[in-house]
């Protein structure tokens, strides 16, 4: 695939992610609770969702998500109630001294399943790769193998960067609460994004 083709891709790919939306409040919540490595599963769930758009877009699939369309309702709002859950988790964790976030380690599966659900119902995610990727990204004609691997590379290492980026900025500023009721207020803070990115991911159609 031609450079001029790959940055555009690159660019708009960025912004996508840089602007906020459901999954940044997503990985910031759980960052914001648990630390850094606990939303890694999140970012990771959201990374394999934008994969499976992006080969829809890429291989002529965006009619079969049209079909599916009633499943990826479902998707959506099952994911809105597991984030609601963890949401409720972090407004009634009763902070001690050994550690800051929800009562409960989350299981790696149900965090990584919480972010690509997230990600299967996010309208933003939709627009993106069915409306704006082809205004960028040439799809009258199939596109090479190299083409596929240099948008997938493209996807998984800013959607890493930018994602891990904002784990990290969220965990870093945990460290300044040490005190139960900081504890108390952060791990409250962490609930209400969570919670405010079910909504979003509910009643966005």
């Amino acid at each position: 695939m031609d450079l001029l083709t790959l940055l555009a891709f690159t660019i708009a790919y960025i912004v996508a992610v840089l602007v906020p939306g459901p999954g940044v409040a997503a990985i910031v919540a759980r960052a914001l609770g648990g630390g850094f490595w606990s939303a890694m599963p999140m970012i990771v769930g959201i990374l394999v969702g934008d994969l499976i758009y992006l080969v829809f877009a890429l291989f002529g699939l965006a009619a079969i998500a049209t079909y599916f369309g009633p499943v990826f309702v479902v998707v959506r709002f099952a994911g809105a109630a597991y984030l609601l859950y963890i949401a409720w988790q972090f407004w009634t964790a009763k902070p001690g001294a050994e550690q800051l976030g929800p009562r409960a380690k989350e299981p790696w599966i149900r965090t990584f399943l919480a972010g690509f659900a997230l990600t299967m119902g996010n309208p933003k995610t939709i627009v993106f790769y069915l409306a704006l990727l082809p205004t960028v990204v040439p799809l009258d004609r199939p596109i090479s193998a190299l083409g596929f691997i240099e948008l997938t590379a493209i996807v998984v290492v800013v959607l890493f960067a930018i994602g891990c980026g904002y784990a990290a900025l969220a965990a870093w500023a945990r460290e300044f609460f040490v005190s139960p009721p900081a504890i108390r207020r952060l791990n409250r803070t962490a609930g209400v994004i969570m919670a405010s990115a079910a909504a979003f991911v509910a009643v966005r159609g």
